[in-house]
């Protein structure tokens, strides 16, 4: 997959097939979009996202773990475009014809009904429809995925994460929502207790469900382990200034410093709290690994 960011003047040689959006979280409804890209390969049109880059922003899923999606989608392209006032700014008729005819070749577009760009968000699909005999390409419009009534959306899978609703989150995904990042030194304090633990900060941009314990798998080098994590602060040994995540796995004890490993979240226990002592704490850790092994049970 080619990656094209940091700039507005991109010239795509090929002949693409398009969908646009901010695709945070790519989850079930930007599904239906990639696969309508996707198919048109068959037809011999590269398959292109585009999204606009907005900075630091909270988000769903970062830059890199989108990338990493994509490009197991095998997608040809991906243009991550500054947001800028030359852009932002454009009136949707001149987007149309310099970013989408001149800038990427798109001879296919699959939106979903709720698509908006150009200046003031002015353009939709209706008028890439009016516009599309004139620039040379076809347009589907794509239905809003569903479930249980309501339309699967950033919005919707933001407030079940604040919510700690991971069957919810997952189920919206298709796929583990997680937290990906390097092992890092911690106090060793589970390796006292005996229940050695791995230690990683998540980068600044990414949305995490509230302070708790969660069932979890860590995937670390391909292999899956199971677990139980916590999100928080430590606040029985002293807390930390940096929210963490903390895993400790039911079947693993080796040392993990320096690698990069992914914790999937799938279900919710219990909020983050302060015991009274060390032992209290081992002892609500086994518990919530009995909780754990039971869940994945």
């Amino acid at each position: 997959m080619k990656i094209i960011k940091h700039t507005t003047e991109f010239q795509i040689a090929e002949e693409t097939a398009v969908s646009l959006g901010k695709f945070d979280g790519l989850h079930q409804g930007h599904r239906l979009l990639i696969d309508r890209i996707l198919k048109k390969k068959e037809e011999g049109l590269a398959s292109l996202i585009f999204t606009f880059d907005f900075g630091a922003r909270p988000a769903l899923t970062l830059p890199t773990e989108r990338r990493a999606i994509l490009l197991r989608d095998h997608m040809d392209y991906l243009v991550e475009c500054p947001f800028v006032p030359a852009l932002s700014h454009m009136e949707p008729e001149a987007f149309v014809r310099k970013v989408l005819m001149e800038g990427l070749h798109a001879r296919y577009l699959a939106v979903g009904t709720d698509f908006r760009f150009g200046y003031q968000r002015k353009g939709d699909y209706r008028l890439l429809k009016q516009m599309s005999d004139e620039c040379n390409f076809r347009v589907d419009v794509v239905e809003k995925a569903c479930w249980q009534g309501r339309e699967i959306s950033s919005t919707y899978i933001r407030e079940a994460l604040e919510q700690g609703r991971m069957e919810l989150v997952n189920q919206l995904l298709g796929y583990a929502y997680s937290v990906t990042g390097e092992v890092l030194h911690g106090r060793q304090i589970g390796r006292t207790l005996g229940m050695p633990t791995t230690n990683l900060i998540p980068d600044e941009q990414k949305l995490l469900p509230p302070n708790g314990v969660y069932a979890t798998r860590t995937i670390i080098a391909g292999e899956v382990f199971e677990g139980i994590t916590n999100i928080g602060y430590k606040p029985t040994v002293g807390g930390e200034t940096r929210k963490g995540v903390e895993t400790y796995l039911f079947d693993l004890d080796r040392n993990l410093y320096g690698e990069i490993i992914e914790v999937q979240f799938y279900g919710y226990e219990r909020p983050e709290q302060k015991f009274t002592s060390l032992e209290a704490l081992k002892s609500q850790i086994e518990a919530d690994a009995a909780w754990g092994r039971e869940f994945f049970r």
